[in-house]
Parts: C-alpha cells; sequence; structure tokens
C-alpha cells in the first residue's frame, strides 16, 4: 500500500527520481510507515470483522494480537541484526580475496562480530541469502532495520500530533510520498517529524524497552 501511494503521489519531471525509485534504505519507509494505520481502532474496524455475521473484532482480540507480535522480538531482531552484519562482512572483502571455505568464512566473521550462535543464527544463511547475492540487496540489508526505524519514529509523530487527518494526510504526501528522490532523505524525514530519526519508538514498538508488558 505505501509503495503503491508513493507511486501515485510522484509528481516529478524525470521518472529516475520519482515515486519509488529512491535508495534501498528509503524505499521501504513509506511501506512500513503505512503497516501502521491498519491496526488503529477507525481503521481496523472497517475490515476486521467475520465474513459470516459482519462481528467486529473483539477488543479482547486485538489486545491479544499486540501482545502477541511483542513476544519473543529479541531472537527476532536478533536473527535480522546478524542476517545484515552478516550481509557487510561479506560486501567487505576485496575481489581476490573471496574465500573457498563459505561456511568457514561465515563462521568465522559471526565470530569475530560475537554472534556466533545455534540458539540466534542468522535469519538467512550465506548459501541461500538471496536478498544480498542478486536481489537488489548487496550490502545493503540493513535498510529493512533502519526503514523499521525510520518508520516507527515517523509514525510516533503522527500520533502525537493529531493522528489520523486530513491534515496528517496532506502533510505525509507533501514531506515525503510526493517528493520521490528530488530531495535528500535526511531532509524529508525532518520536514516530517521536525528531527533526526530516532530509535526509541521501534524498540517500544517491538516490546525492547523493558516497560510494559
Amino acid at each position: 500500500f505505501g509503495h503503491a501511494l508513493h507511486g501515485m503521489f510522484a509528481d516529478q519531471e524525470y521518472p529516475s527520481l520519482s515515486g519509488t525509485n529512491t535508495a534501498r534504505d528509503w524505499v521501504e519507509f513509506p511501506s512500513q510507515f503505512h503497516e501502521n494505520f491498519a491496526s488503529i481502532p477507525e481503521v481496523l474496524h472497517h475490515y476486521a470483522r467475520r465474513h459470516d455475521t459482519g462481528e467486529v473484532i473483539p477488543d479482547e482480540l486485538v489486545a491479544a494480537i499486540q501482545r502477541a507480535g511483542r513476544f519473543n522480538q529479541g531472537y527476532e531482531f536478533g536473527e535480522s541484526l546478524t542476517a545484515a552484519l552478516l550481509d557487510m562482512e561479506w560486501h567487505a572483502i576485496h575481489p581476490g580475496e573471496a574465500p573457498t571455505d563459505i561456511m568457514g568464512y561465515e563462521a568465522a566473521a559471526l565470530d569475530r562480530l560475537g554472534l556466533r550462535s545455534d540458539l540466534v543464527p542468522p535469519r538467512y544463511r550465506t548459501p541461500y541469502f538471496r536478498h544480498i547475492w542478486n536481489h537488489g540487496y548487496q550490502a545493503g540489508y540493513y535498510s529493512y532495520a533502519w526503514t523499521e526505524m525510520l518508520a516507527h519514529d515517523a509514525y510516533d509523530y503522527v500520533e502525537h500530533n493529531g493522528g489520523m487527518t486530513r491534515a496528517m494526510g496532506d502533510r505525509i504526501r507533501a514531506t515525503f510520498l510526493g517528493q520521490g528522490h528530488s530531495k535528500s532523505y535526511e531532509e524529508m524525514f525532518r520536514d516530517f517529524t521536525g528531527h533526526d530519526p530516532r530509535v526509541e519508538p521501534m524498540l517500544e514498538a517491538r516490546g525492547l524497552t523493558g516497560d510494559g508488558e
């Protein structure tokens, strides 16, 4: 949905700077940002209904789903960040130094990072880590975590500044959805939120702050 809006609201003369034609560590930001709106009551109650009776999803079930979404996030986030760091290790090798023992290099890299663990392995092991070999995320797998941080921080701004209103929608469109790559990403983010990116809203959303349940 976020990608679609990013393209629909594009208003640039050159296609190469328009819509989703942005860097990997920005393009997922509008997508992840808009995922937040799916669970707010005024949106959720429009579609989260029983197919046979039309009964709206009970608040108790919504609360349970939200709690479940924060369960075991240390593991999920850990495996993702480990994969991102492993990606960087592989793409820091000079062409003439490529190892022949693939899994041996992976193990040594994880040891160097202090992240080698059978309990929390990388989300993708080297032989099938397609993202970083032929899927456009070479030395860029970190962008999923980075844009998630941007998305939660931007949504935190929405929550503390009136919520889902027409004025907020116009601001979203004007400051980043309609900008494509016509401005720097840092400038677009500051134009919307008024500050540099903060990690705290993402940690809170994942239940990693030590507060609450």
